[in-house]
């Protein structure tokens, strides 16, 4: 049970994609090896750890593995630092004093008035920040797949202005029919439901459908035997579902929607089964869910191409943000223009006087030369 638990934590925390991912994965790693914090997160529940509850229990961790964490954080706060001055160098702030206390504030997962000792509020800050910053992750991904479609959208719009009214209209008409290529594809099954996973079992797995078993189907696919589907195994179930729509040698097709399509479909799944919100789903979990009227009997699935991204108002808005980049960018290239001419200008006055100098030596030297001659 103690392992099953650490486990979950680990898996949670897994492969972040957060900034501080090392930092955070060592961390935990340390931590599982004292006896008396294994004990306590054994007797912990999930929604407990996310809020940070466990944190006071690092005062009774080994001598050694704090030992450790001081280490670690030491190191995180030198990495934090060298990212800062480096960022400060880049933007042209390498003569500048760099305050690094008003700078550390921005990373919230550690204490930053405290850089060389890792204490309770550390391990609170960095438990929490994790999970704030997880949750807000895949909302973050939403983002910047709808600012990708509104720069396709921004891009196909003003590729027409340069055509005439003949190649407007076949532009228009072959953007239309491959619209309609792309939304003529088989049916695609409900994410998560027993149509979804039967097709898998038969077609990926070779089983008979009619032979179909929830928990024989979980134990195949939970690839690492660790008695939970993470995001990657339960992402991987959606493949034939996706092949459906998307061929990456169809011109119809854009790869970038079709992982969109796969967030979507996994976002949906762990709403739907992950009932203690820790980012997995277990045995347990699963076989509740095949027993419920939404796997039994789901709505149809709506994709991509019948959920636009973005509403018309967020179009207008982020093509009047683009024309004010632009806008900008020429200014500033206006300037730059200026800066150039004044500083060449001031280069031939540079070259105009050097000559002038030249020409008064070489008179200097002529004159010189004459009164010497005089004299002897």
């Amino acid at each position: 049970m103690c392992h099953s638990r650490l486990n979950s934590l680990f898996l949670f925390f897994k492969d972040t994609g957060l900034h501080y991912d090392r930092y955070l994965r060592e961390v935990i790693d340390f931590l599982e090896k004292d006896q008396h914090f294994r004990e306590k997160l054994h007797n912990t529940d999930m929604e407990d750890i996310k809020q940070g509850k466990l944190a006071k229990e690092l005062d009774f961790v080994s001598h050694h593995v704090r030992t450790k964490l001081d280490e670690l954080k030491r190191q995180e706060v030198s990495r934090l630092r060298t990212l800062i001055k480096a960022k400060q160098d880049i933007e042209g702030g390498n003569d500048m004093a760099v305050d690094h206390q008003a700078l550390l504030k921005q990373f919230e997962y550690l204490n930053h008035m405290n850089p060389h000792t890792f204490e309770v509020e550390d391990l609170d800050r960095l438990i929490k920040s994790a999970t704030k910053d997880l949750e807000n992750f895949d909302k973050e991904r939403h983002e910047e797949f709808k600012r990708y479609e509104m720069m396709k959208e921004h891009e196909r719009r003003e590729h027409l202005k340069t055509l005439d009214e003949e190649g407007r209209k076949k532009e228009e008409e072959h953007y239309e029919e491959m619209k309609k290529k792309h939304a003529d594809h088989p049916k695609v099954n409900h994410p998560g439901s027993q149509d979804q996973l039967k097709e898998v079992w038969e077609e990926a797995d070779g089983l008979d459908p009619e032979d179909f078993d929830p928990k024989t189907f979980f134990n195949l696919h939970d690839t690492n035997g660790d008695g939970f589907f993470d995001e990657q195994e339960l992402e991987a179930l959606f493949t034939k579902e996706l092949e459906k729509i998307y061929d990456p040698t169809n011109e119809e097709d854009d790869m970038v929607e079709m992982e969109e399509e796969r967030l979507r479909m996994r976002e949906h799944v762990m709403n739907e089964v992950d009932a203690n919100k820790d980012r997995l789903v277990s045995l347990d979990e699963f076989l509740i869910a095949t027993k419920k009227k939404e796997f039994l009997e789901p709505d149809s699935w709506e994709t991509l191409e019948q959920n636009q991204a973005y509403t018309e108002e967020e179009m207008r808005e982020f093509e009047e943000h683009l024309a004010k980049q632009e806008e900008d960018l020429n200014l500033k290239a206006v300037d730059l223009q200026k800066q150039r001419e004044e500083l060449e200008r001031q280069q031939e006055q540079l070259n105009a006087q050097k000559i002038q100098l030249q020409q008064v030596g070489n008179h200097a030297i002529i004159l010189f030369d004459d009164i010497y001659r005089t004299l002897i």
